[in-house]
């Protein structure tokens, strides 16, 4: 069971106060989330906790508050890197060492909260897309956790299977929620980078993967999506480096660059991706 097959079923996957994936969200998220892609992870959830005073039954609140800390833990362990990315032994078993525990304290608190929440509303509502939205995001976030941080690869490995399911449920309520393609992409492209024997056990478990499927996925996401797009960026460019695709790579990491000049991550990943591109 592949460590990153949450990795992207953070979402992790994604979410609004109002709408699943609308074309604009709101406001304090937006910055949240900006802020989170600039590693600016105290002030982005200092805009979290105003989101959350103004909507204090909204979901969203808590999995954006969750993504900040998983986020930050990714960044404390250079998950989100071709360093990672282009080894197997990490890419496909988790971090190595010991993980931040206050970080992953407030993660599992926050987290809960979110998946509380959204069940709520799903009770009242089942095709509620809001619900659905941020239950992806914090069941694909807890996936994440257990198989890349925690390296339990079984017990991620339901909550892989449930993102999944709500993903492709939101989809069909809302095909204009490109963020859900972030979970389906990246669970795709993982199970398709595993040794045979691997492959076939997951697909005994009910899970498949399509390494090219997964990552046209995630192109819709990082060309389409909304607060998860940067996200999907990363992951699309880091494939796309294990694919042997420089140009794309580039491509991404010079949008990400530009973007988020104050991530010093994606300047040193853009750097790697120009020699590679061009050696």
């Amino acid at each position: 069971m592949p460590a990153l097959l949450a990795a992207a079923l953070t979402v992790t996957a994604a979410m609004s106060a109002a709408t699943a994936a609308p074309a604009t969200g709101a406001p304090r998220l937006e910055t949240a989330f900006h802020l989170m892609y600039e590693l600016r992870f105290d002030e982005a959830r200092a805009e979290v906790v105003s989101f959350q005073s103004l909507h204090p039954n909204d979901p969203l609140g808590a999995a954006a508050e969750a993504a900040s800390y998983l986020f930050e833990q990714f960044n404390h362990q250079g998950v989100l890197t071709s360093a990672f990315f282009l080894d197997d032994d990490r890419f496909l078993g988790g971090i190595q060492g010991q993980p931040d525990r206050q970080l992953s304290a407030s993660f599992l608190a926050a987290n809960e909260r979110a998946r509380t929440m959204a069940r709520e509303r799903l009770k009242s509502n089942p095709d509620d897309p809001d619900g659905l939205f941020a239950l992806t995001l914090a069941d694909g976030m807890q996936g994440d956790f257990e198989a890349l941080i925690e390296k339990h690869q079984l017990s991620a490995l339901s909550l892989i299977r449930g993102a999944e399911k709500e993903a492709t449920r939101l989809l069909a309520l809302r095909p204009d929620a490109q963020d859900a393609y972030v979970a389906l992409g990246a669970a795709n492209y993982i199970i398709g980078c595993l040794p045979g024997y691997k492959k076939f056990l997951l697909w005994f478990g009910g899970v498949r993967g399509d390494r090219q499927r997964g990552m046209d996925q995630l192109q819709m996401a990082a060309e389409r999506g909304h607060y998860l797009r940067p996200y999907a960026q990363v992951l699309l460019a880091l494939a796309a480096e294990r694919e042997g695709r420089f140009d794309l790579a580039l491509s991404l990491f010079e949008t990400l660059a530009r973007e988020f000049p104050a991530n010093p991550v994606f300047a040193a990943e853009l750097a790697l991706a120009e020699s590679r591109a061009h050696p």
